[in-house]
């Protein structure tokens, strides 16, 4: 059977092209069963869309807007062709792409549950918040490897799932790194979304193809349990200080009404009493109704704050400890490695910059004296020609040096980089060094008394 004979019952394409239905549709591939492209034939490209071919496991560059012949006369398509041994003088049969490369404008996010957040005024509360973002489409040739595959329709709600949790731990992460009040989080929308587009945007473009072009916080809302103890709190400032102002302008109008009495036989005294009336009279007033509004809504106590678990990785192990427990291992190994982190920290920090646990660090005991007219003695893990010995004083270890001095002595102790020759050890040499006593003056023994 000849080749145009197997092609019988096939439909050429003259014209390739997309007619969107709906903006929600980001790839679309044409139905190619029983459907053939041949030379001459046209691939249109509207405004907002792009297009890829894909044969035998390869992809071809994207082709914007525009009208192209499907020849190997067009350079991009001719490339392509010949890259899969495949020319269009004979008829192709592949997939085609269309891809929506508009913004996908108003697409939701929110926070699955609630979330802590330390709030710098009422403590640790807890918070959902919504709001929208947009995106769009950039390097289509990785969206089709990475993201489609080989689906014919695709649609923005399969890739905002991963959107959206990438959006929200973000989100949570500049929140909380603000030390801010949940109130003032709307002042801060602009600095959360340039944060937020800057970091995400990256891992989207690598990952994906897509830009993302804009993140807004439409809500914030507060847990309902922690907006009670919020607003009792709030209830409370009020009314302390609309009722401090009160007292002060009542002892005021009466301080003003004796200076102005005329005919009194002492101005200065009447208004002595007036401010003495004054302060009476608020007191009166104002001890009962607080009295009264403590009794009916008295404001909660304050939770104590909450101790900061640090992440530690260093000579005690890896774990997470609170400041006094890390504070234990610095102590414990004064010499080694101590490295902590913390939630919304942007790098691990030695325990000497975190001022929470440096404070509860005892100082380092002072070194011992110098022992009086002998070299100081220090404990060596001792391994003589390859036999370890355990822990040895140094000036054991010299004796043992003078008795084999061609030997291998290797030492060492805690703080050292690793085993060293017990010659070049400060300790030990300074004990070979030190020579024998002197000899007593020659002569027969000092005549007896």
């Amino acid at each position: 059977m000849g080749f145009w004979s197997s092609l019988k019952g096939h439909v050429f394409l003259d014209v390739i092209a997309w007619e969107e239905q709906g903006n929600d549709t980001l790839v679309y591939r044409p139905p190619v069963h029983d459907q053939v492209i041949q030379d001459g034939g046209k691939l249109v490209v509207r405004e907002g869309q792009s297009a890829v071919f894909q044969k035998e496991g390869q992809i071809s560059d994207a082709f914007g807007p525009g009208t192209y012949e499907l020849s190997t006369r067009t350079p991009a398509i001719g490339s392509f062709f010949q890259s899969i041994k495949y020319g269009l003088n004979n008829p192709y049969k592949g997939d085609v792409f269309f891809l929506n490369t508009r913004i996908q404008r108003d697409q939701k996010w929110g926070s699955p549950g609630p979330f802590p957040l330390r709030d710098k005024k009422f403590g640790l509360i807890k918070l959902r918040a919504f709001g929208t973002y947009s995106f769009r489409i950039t390097d289509t040739v990785k969206f089709i490897r990475e993201v489609v595959g080989n689906n014919g329709l695709f649609s923005a709600d399969e890739i905002n799932g991963d959107i959206k949790r990438r959006l929200f731990d973000k989100f949570k992460i500049l929140a909380k790194a603000g030390g801010v009040s949940y109130e003032e989080l709307d002042m801060q929308t602009d600095e959360i979304r340039e944060a937020l587009v800057q970091r995400l945007g990256g891992e989207l473009l690598a990952d994906y193809g897509i830009q993302l072009t804009g993140f807004t916080i439409l809500n914030v809302n507060v847990d309902p349990e922690d907006e009670k103890r919020i607003r009792r709190v709030e209830d409370i400032d009020v009314f302390d200080s609309r009722f401090d102002r009160y007292r002060e302008m009542r002892q005021m109008d009466m301080m003003d009404s004796a200076v102005a009495r005329e005919g009194s036989s002492n101005q200065m005294m009447d208004a002595g009493m007036g401010l003495a009336m004054g302060q009476m009279v608020g007191g009166m007033m104002g001890q009962p109704q607080q009295q009264q509004y403590q009794q009916s809504a008295p404001p909660p106590a304050a939770p104590p704050p909450m101790a900061t678990t640090y992440h530690y990785n260093g000579a005690g192990g890896q774990g997470q400890f609170s400041a006094q427990q890390i504070a234990q291992h610095v102590s414990a190994n004064r010499t080694g490695t101590h490295n902590v982190w913390a939630q919304g920290w942007p790098n691990w920090q030695n325990w000497q910059q975190v001022a929470e646990i440096a404070n509860l660090v005892p100082p380092a005991p002072a070194a011992p004296p110098p022992m009086s007219g002998s070299h100081g003695v220090e404990q060596y893990h001792y391994s003589e020609d390859g036999e370890n010995r355990g822990e040895q004083a140094s000036n054991v270890i010299a004796q043992s040096v003078q008795a084999n001095p061609n030997g291998r002595h290797l030492v060492w102790k805690q703080g050292m980089a690793g085993w060293t020759e017990a010659k070049e050890v400060d300790g030990i040499k300074a004990h070979l060094n030190a020579g024998p006593p002197p000899m007593p003056p020659a002569g027969g023994p000092p005549p007896m008394p």
